[in-house]
């Protein structure tokens, strides 16, 4: 090797040793998969220098790839799109497991032309790598066209290959957080979330209130005479029930909006961006699908189940998150005391 080739390999390896180190001290340090991915990307555009660049997860529930990160030209008309496993040099890499390196695409048959026509950018030189973690593949990244003319080789192949390893490690890392911060915050017997997330959610929500002036909503649900299911056909009906009125809740809202098990036979459904009237129209929803369901169907029964409804709003009702709360609740039972089966706004006039 020449001398002169010998000091940049040198300081090639040097230059990765940094990278490594960097990456290494960033994943003890935090769990923050978007903070750590962004940090691996940009010390492998750095020290391989690709024209473009990305990393696509799988989606393992419709078996194929999304763009995580797009960086080049036409990156951004990348990210919409979607790589079945199999298609596509990213997509057999996905699919086998296994690195490749192709210095001219248009000569391999796996290339797919689709992406360059979507991008407007021509791909030559291609390298990609799998992301893989306990015999599972998680992703991939990609690289095309290194600067300098020349078409990547087996050394830019080892060097990504150590930089997937490190980004299987923090997409593992963060996913095993993220399923154990969700137990913390979700009820086991209805999956929706817990009584914790409600009070931190309203916390948010009280804040971006007094921020924006925008209100939102609080619908407080009580079960009518849920006794009477779990005394005349059990525990394990009732919370078969319990399930099935989650399910229900979850159908009548959108995605944005918060289903809890606040406790017992109560739920809660925190409703941003709502004001008092369209908050209305939700809860006179649920009430309705909750008096026209029949519940234990799949166990030969067909229960009904009424509920009463309280709804609060934000500022109008209470400008703190226990206000609110308690708004909701004193309304519900204004409801609980009289006619059961009905909505009541705090402050409504009435029983």
């Amino acid at each position: 090797m020449e001398p002169r080739d010998l000091l940049t390999e040198l300081e090639r390896k040097v230059h990765e040793l940094q990278a490594f180190n960097e990456i290494g001290r960033t994943l003890a340090g935090t769990l923050d998969i978007h903070e750590v991915l962004a940090l691996i990307m940009q010390k492998m555009s750095s020290v391989l220098r690709p024209d473009h660049w990305s990393l696509l997860l799988v989606d393992e529930l419709k078996n194929d790839l999304v763009f995580e990160i797009a960086v080049g030209e036409g990156a951004e008309r990348l990210k919409s799109m979607r790589l079945p496993i199999g298609e596509g040099v990213a997509g057999s890499v996905a699919a086998t497991g296994e690195p490749l390196l192709v210095s001219d695409v248009r000569a391999d048959p796996r290339f797919a032309a689709r992406f360059d026509d979507a991008s407007g950018m021509v791909t030559g030189s291609l390298l990609a790598v799998p992301l893989r973690s306990k015999g599972r593949v998680l992703g991939v990244i990609e690289l095309v066209n290194p600067r300098g003319g020349h078409p990547f080789d087996e050394a830019d192949r080892r060097t990504l290959e150590a930089l997937a390893d490190y980004a299987a490690i923090a997409i593992d890392n963060a996913r095993a957080y993220e399923r154990i911060r969700e137990l913390t915050l979700r009820d086991e017997h209805t999956g929706l979330f817990n009584s914790r997330h409600l009070w931190r959610q309203l916390e948010l929500e009280v804040e971006r209130t007094a921020r924006t002036g925008r209100p939102f909503s609080l619908v407080f649900v009580d079960l009518d005479h849920f006794k009477q299911v779990n005394d005349t056909h059990g525990h394990q009906a009732g919370s078969a029930v319990l399930l099935e009125v989650g399910e229900l809740l979850r159908a009548c809202i959108r995605t944005l909006d918060v289903p809890v098990r606040y406790g017992g036979d109560e739920f809660v459904v925190l409703l941003p961006e709502t004001d008092q009237a369209h908050a209305l129209q939700v809860a006179e929803r649920i009430r309705a699908a909750m008096e026209e369901a029949r519940f234990l169907r799949s166990a030969g029964l067909a229960l009904p189940l009424t509920a009463s409804f309280g709804l609060a709003t934000c500022p109008d009702d209470g400008d703190t998150a226990e206000k609110v709360v308690h708004a909701a609740d004193a309304a519900m039972y204004r409801v609980k005391a009289s006619t059961r089966n009905a909505v009541r706004q705090a402050g409504s006039q009435g029983p």
